[in-house]
Protein backbone atom coordinates (compact mmCIF):
# COMPACT_ATOMS: atom_id res chain seq x y z
CA UNK A 1 0.00 0.00 0.00
CA UNK A 2 1.51 3.19 -0.89
CA UNK A 3 2.29 5.83 1.81
CA UNK A 4 0.49 8.99 1.54
CA UNK A 5 2.74 12.15 1.73
CA UNK A 6 1.26 15.31 2.91
CA UNK A 7 3.10 18.93 1.09
CA UNK A 8 5.29 20.44 3.74
CA UNK A 9 6.01 16.97 5.85
CA UNK A 10 9.70 15.47 6.34
CA UNK A 11 11.45 19.29 6.45
CA UNK A 12 14.56 17.39 6.90
CA UNK A 13 14.80 15.81 4.09
CA UNK A 14 18.04 15.14 2.26
CA UNK A 15 15.92 16.39 -0.78
CA UNK A 16 15.72 20.49 -2.02
CA UNK A 17 12.51 22.21 -0.14
CA UNK A 18 10.12 24.75 -1.15
CA UNK A 19 11.17 26.26 1.00
CA UNK A 20 14.14 27.19 -0.20
CA UNK A 21 12.78 28.93 -3.22
CA UNK A 22 9.74 30.38 -1.73
CA UNK A 23 11.41 32.96 1.44
CA UNK A 24 10.62 36.36 0.82
CA UNK A 25 14.18 37.42 0.73
CA UNK A 26 14.46 35.93 -2.57
CA UNK A 27 11.79 37.86 -3.92
CA UNK A 28 12.51 41.60 -2.55
CA UNK A 29 15.70 42.79 -3.50
CA UNK A 30 17.72 45.16 -1.01
CA UNK A 31 17.50 48.91 -1.28
CA UNK A 32 20.53 49.79 -4.21
CA UNK A 33 23.74 52.05 -2.49
CA UNK A 34 23.86 55.30 -3.76
CA UNK A 35 26.00 55.47 -7.11
CA UNK A 36 25.72 57.13 -10.47
CA UNK A 37 25.50 54.46 -12.27
CA UNK A 38 22.55 52.21 -10.20
CA UNK A 39 20.63 49.69 -12.18
CA UNK A 40 17.09 50.48 -13.39
CA UNK A 41 14.96 48.21 -11.18
CA UNK A 42 11.81 47.25 -12.96
CA UNK A 43 8.69 45.66 -10.91
CA UNK A 44 7.11 43.13 -12.88
CA UNK A 45 3.39 40.94 -11.84
CA UNK A 46 4.14 37.14 -11.42
CA UNK A 47 1.01 35.36 -11.06
CA UNK A 48 0.12 32.38 -8.60
CA UNK A 49 -2.37 30.25 -9.76
CA UNK A 50 -3.66 27.36 -7.35
CA UNK A 51 -5.78 24.68 -9.29
CA UNK A 52 -7.19 21.41 -7.15
CA UNK A 53 -9.96 20.74 -4.53
CA UNK A 54 -11.01 22.90 -2.49
CA UNK A 55 -8.77 21.54 0.61
CA UNK A 56 -5.70 21.06 -1.39
CA UNK A 57 -5.91 24.83 -2.54
CA UNK A 58 -6.63 26.11 1.36
CA UNK A 59 -4.14 24.06 2.71
CA UNK A 60 -1.46 25.32 0.55
CA UNK A 61 -2.59 28.86 0.79
CA UNK A 62 -2.34 27.88 4.65
CA UNK A 63 1.07 26.32 3.96
CA UNK A 64 2.55 29.22 2.16
CA UNK A 65 1.73 31.47 4.85
CA UNK A 66 3.70 29.45 7.35
CA UNK A 67 6.38 30.10 5.32
CA UNK A 68 6.23 33.26 5.35
CA UNK A 69 5.32 33.38 2.03
CA UNK A 70 2.37 34.90 1.76
CA UNK A 71 -1.07 35.71 4.32
CA UNK A 72 -3.66 33.89 3.43
CA UNK A 73 -5.66 37.62 2.52
CA UNK A 74 -3.37 37.90 -0.13
CA UNK A 75 -4.88 35.16 -2.09
CA UNK A 76 -8.33 35.44 -4.12
CA UNK A 77 -11.08 33.76 -2.71
CA UNK A 78 -11.58 30.42 -4.25
CA UNK A 79 -13.05 30.33 -7.78
CA UNK A 80 -14.93 27.78 -9.03
CA UNK A 81 -13.33 26.23 -12.15
CA UNK A 82 -15.35 23.88 -14.96
CA UNK A 83 -14.35 20.76 -13.44
CA UNK A 84 -17.01 20.83 -9.96
CA UNK A 85 -14.41 18.91 -8.07
CA UNK A 86 -12.00 21.63 -8.12
CA UNK A 87 -11.63 25.43 -7.24
CA UNK A 88 -8.51 28.29 -8.46
CA UNK A 89 -6.90 31.10 -6.53
CA UNK A 90 -4.71 33.39 -7.53
CA UNK A 91 -2.07 35.59 -5.91
CA UNK A 92 -0.11 38.99 -7.79
CA UNK A 93 2.75 39.49 -6.24
CA UNK A 94 5.35 42.54 -8.46
CA UNK A 95 8.84 41.61 -7.76
CA UNK A 96 11.80 43.63 -8.91
CA UNK A 97 13.68 42.82 -12.13
CA UNK A 98 16.56 44.53 -12.80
Amino acid sequence: MAQEHKFGDDQNSAQTSPEQYLRRENFEAPTPKASNQQPLLNREPIKHLLIGSPKAVTSTIHYLQAISYAEVGDWSPLIPTENPDQVMSILIRHILVA
